[in-house]
């Protein structure tokens, strides 16, 4: 997760514009609280899609909206009291708040419109049987696989501080809608504290004060003095509860034993004996849940210091002691980092972590490209209903997240956990906005990939399938939003080619890179509908340009290409 954004310097801080400013936009913010609190006793679903409908005309406008300290900067709601703290900033002139008033009020009136743009049902459960866990690495090491050997296609979510901050129950009708909507990972941390996530317990215990250990070690009595070798019954059955309830929904868990945003001083205070004792007995505790891939840091950006990784490292090697079986990563430093940039933890973990807020593709070649090879996935990015976040900062609009998904599938990596700027801290009013327009159309980018031989994609990297027209690949600095570079991958046996286009142009592909004639076909990202390209099948001979058929259902200009050469009829 990114660190959290102080609040700007006022270019122009006299003291009556301030207060002005500040006024009306009081007065502006809490006239639609009071509509929405009295709209709640007529129809909460319609204060729900005011609220959305609100919250998308506030990111076209790039406000900059941030509640209480958090690591991600977004609007906060809690529809319960009708009440919306928003802050914006100081070069909004007096002119921009009277049309800020304006627009709210159109936001009411057309509400039912927007309800039907912003909002998303979740789609039926699948009746397929769940993954043969636990999961293994496949025999090439470039994907995961189940028992079964049955590739497994992550398509997770990040709901870190779920065991101290919701209720069993309300834990239950959560994973009933991620399940319904088809997600099949989670990232859940064992331990949980202020202030890395603010809105918990500052003690590191349960929202109904379960706390996590039962003694400390020397120097106080804080979360950084609790001792590891103590671990507190009550507590760890309640990590028991969640990940059987994970289990029940078919869902394996990224599962992180001490996350390091947080207790790396506790790690310090113990020492690397306590360390590794408390990593044997999460071992030992949850060695028989199948349903597990062990996933150390967190924001880890202390790795470099040898003292500090020996000490997470130490947790992990406690597990591996005494359960070889499940599969381990890490999480190294934000911005941009991958697992095996840190060489030491090479013999611990068989899967290559890759964390980006950059265009998705330069971490992940570099990801796909380290050695050893090792499956590689996007656990991190931006955030849906993130505002301003990470560096380079950006919008966790659909079309950011659709780039960074598909840039993703098509550079080497075989998944990604996808984030929520709301149930990533389970803020007040997270309930509200789970189901999102980013959550269907990952769906609808996991149904595509779905559809073909996603694990034996070939990345591109040196242009000899798209050889033409694929934009300019940028840096590290490059927003994800501002990048117009096109990736593409092919199966080995040439059957499949597939190309994202993050803005629409002409490209020139090799035909030659299919093993046969294809047929050709252009996927709107934003609604999972085909669209033929008429005069094929096209010969596997020469080069031949294709050009998208305009913007897409959404008025965005994204598209995939998919050429088929396997005889299938996809």
């Amino acid at each position: 997760m990114p660190t959290f954004r102080s609040a700007p310097e006022y270019a122009d801080s006299g003291a009556k514009r301030i207060f002005s400013r500040f006024f009306l936009d009081f007065l502006i913010e809490v006239s639609f609280g009071w509509v929405v609190f009295l709209m709640k006793w007529l129809n909460p679903r319609l204060v729900r899609c005011v609220l959305l409908a609100n919250a998308r005309r506030k990111v076209k406008n790039e406000l900059k909206i941030y509640p209480k300290p958090s690591r991600i900067t977004q609007e906060t709601s809690e529809t319960a009291e009708g009440q919306i703290n928003v802050q914006r900033t100081a070069d909004q002139n007096y002119l921009s708040l009277r049309v800020s008033a304006m627009l709210t009020a159109l936001t009411l009136l057309g509400a039912v419109t927007a309800c039907a743009q912003l909002t998303a049902a979740p789609t039926k459960a699948s009746t397929a049987s769940a993954p043969a866990y636990p999961l293994k690495v496949s025999a090439n090491h470039r994907y995961l696989v189940d028992q079964n050997n049955i590739p497994f296609l992550i398509a997770g979510e990040v709901p870190q501080p779920l065991v101290a901050m919701v209720s069993v129950a309300d834990a239950a009708r959560y994973f009933d809608d991620r399940q319904a909507h088809g997600f099949n990972a989670m990232w859940i941390d064992v331990l949980v504290a202020s202030p890395y996530y603010p809105d918990s317990r500052d003690d590191g215990g349960t929202y109904d004060g379960i706390l996590p250990f039962i003694g400390y070690v020397p120097g106080g009595t804080d979360t950084a003095h609790y001792d590891l070798t103590k671990p507190n019954e009550a507590y760890f059955a309640r990590v028991d509860q969640m990940l059987s309830l994970a289990a029940n929904h078919g869902m394996v868990v990224f599962l992180d034993p001490i996350e390091t945003g947080q207790w790396v001083p506790t790690l310090r205070n113990n020492g690397v004996a306590a360390a590794t004792a408390y990593g044997q007995y999460l071992g030992n505790r949850y060695k028989h849940f199948d349903n597990i891939i062990w996933l150390s840091g967190n924001d880890f950006n202390t790795w470099k210091n040898s003292g500090d990784d020996a000490l997470v490292r130490a947790v992990a090697m406690g597990i591996k002691s005494v359960d070889p079986a499940h599969l381990q990563t890490v999480e190294l430093n934000v911005e941009t980092s991958s697992s095996f940039d840190d060489p030491t933890w090479a013999l611990i973990m068989p899967i290559n972590s890759t964390y980006t807020y950059s265009p998705t593709y330069l971490q992940m070649w570099h990801s796909y490209n380290q050695t050893p090879i090792a499956p590689t996935y996007l656990v991190e990015g931006h955030y849906d209903l993130g505002i301003d976040l990470g560096h380079p900062k950006d919008f966790g609009t659909p079309l950011v997240l659709r780039r960074q998904g598909y840039w993703a599938m098509l550079s080497g990596g075989k998944g990604q956990l996808y984030g929520n700027g709301y149930t990533c801290y389970f803020m007040p009013g997270w309930k509200y906005y789970i189901d999102t327009v980013g959550v269907t159309q990952l769906m609808i980018w996991r149904g595509f990939f779905s559809s073909l031989p996603w694990q034996d994609l070939i990345p591109d990297q040196d242009h000899t399938v798209v050889t033409a027209g694929f934009g300019s690949p940028g840096d590290l600095q490059t927003r994800v939003s501002k990048s117009d570079f096109s990736t593409a991958s092919k199966t080995p046996d040439g059957s499949f080619v597939v190309a994202y286009m993050p803005t629409a142009r002409e490209i020139s592909v090799n035909m030659a890179s299919l093993k046969a004639p294809a047929s050709a076909k252009w996927f709107d990202p934003t609604n999972g509908a085909y669209t033929t390209i008429p005069a094929g099948p096209f010969a596997n001979t020469g080069t031949r340009q294709f050009t998208p058929p305009g913007d897409n259902h959404d008025g965005d200009s994204d598209w995939i290409l998919l050429l088929d050469a396997s005889g299938s009829n996809h």
